[in-house]
Formats: structure tokens, C-alpha cells, sequence
């Protein structure tokens, strides 16, 4: 069952004209361009992250992308994702973001960098060098509403399962970290 997010907080933490880290394939920055326009056709090369948070039962916390997300709205995908601020190492990039997208924190372990494109027909489209961490929270998430629509935890075995039946539901990054992400669990 989904716990929906409607007594959570409705801050706007991020926008189209937000500046993104261009990187090359090993990873220098070499630039800054907007999101709106890093997301754009194929996609502009950006550094992201990827979070995956558990609970001390080692069930991960899904989210459901807000409807108003310009790419994959109301897909299911891992717990947070976004992109470090220009001059912010990933450590606080990942804090800040959980904070402000969940309401919660967690002690997290970097994992894996992996390359992927991948595009949402005609609207645009993820060209990410996305950093993929792991960690536990004893927090309740706190999700905020101009986000995520929805959360929900789930075993390691139901997801499988849910891969399995019905993987159209989640967003394509989220379905390529995953076998990787449980290697390490």
C-alpha cells in the first residue's frame, strides 16, 4: 500500500533553469547548462545520483515521481534522484536532496558510476553519469508533495517480482541499477 503524500511539505526544490554539471564520459566537468535543456532531444551529458535507501527490516523505499515531472511522471523508481549543485561534493548533494525531497536522512555507501541514456518519446530525454548509492534510514519518509506522489517500502523479493510482472511501470534507470544495487546487498 502506497502512503501518499499529502500532508508533506510543497517547497519547490528544483527548476527547469536550474544549472546542471556537463561531464565527459570519465566523469570532468566540463561546463554547466540548464536542466531544461540538458534534458532536451537526446540529452546533454550530466552528472546525477541515484539513492537507495532501506529500512532496518531491508525493505527499500520506492517513490512515485510527481505527475507535474516533465520526464516519467507517476513512474515508480528508487528512493531519490537528482544532481549535485555546481561547487557541492556528492556527500552533501545526496543529504541535501534526500532532506529536501523526503524529509529524512541516511547513512550512505557510494556503490557504482554508470553511463545511460534513455528517452521519453518526443519530451525529452536522461543523458546521465549517475553515481549509485546505498544506505539504511530509521526515518519515516516525509515526501515532499512537488515531487514524489506517492512512497512505499518494499522487499528485495516483491520488487523482483514486480520487475518480473510488470516493469513498464518503473523508470528505465531504475531498472538498469537494480541487479547491480542487490550484488551488493
Amino acid at each position: 500500500m502506497a502512503e501518499h503524500a499529502a500532508d508533506s511539505t510543497r517547497v519547490v526544490v528544483s527548476s527547469e533553469d536550474e544549472p546542471l554539471i556537463l561531464v565527459d564520459d570519465a566523469d570532468r566537468e566540463i561546463g554547466h547548462l540548464s536542466k531544461g535543456e540538458c534534458h532536451d532531444g537526446a540529452g546533454v551529458l550530466h552528472r546525477a545520483f541515484s539513492l537507495f535507501v532501506f529500512n532496518p527490516e531491508g525493505e527499500l523505499l520506492l517513490q512515485q515521481r510527481s505527475a507535474d515531472k516533465r520526464l516519467w511522471p507517476l513512474y515508480w523508481s528508487n528512493s531519490c534522484c537528482s544532481h549535485p549543485r555546481r561547487g557541492e561534493t556528492m556527500e552533501l548533494a545526496t543529504g541535501r536532496r534526500l532532506a529536501q525531497e523526503l524529509g529524512m536522512g541516511a547513512d550512505l555507501d557510494y556503490l557504482f558510476k554508470f553511463q545511460y541514456r534513455a528517452r521519453f518519446g518526443d519530451i525529452g530525454a536522461e543523458n546521465e553519469l549517475c553515481w549509485v548509492f546505498a544506505g539504511t534510514s530509521h526515518d519515516e519518509p516525509r515526501p515532499n508533495v512537488t515531487e514524489v506522489a506517492a512512497v512505499r517500502w518494499v522487499s528485495p523479493d516483491e520488487l523482483d517480482r514486480e520487475f518480473e510482472t510488470n516493469s513498464a511501470v518503473f523508470t528505465p534507470w531504475f531498472t538498469m541499477e537494480w541487479p547491480r544495487v542487490k550484488r551488493h546487498l
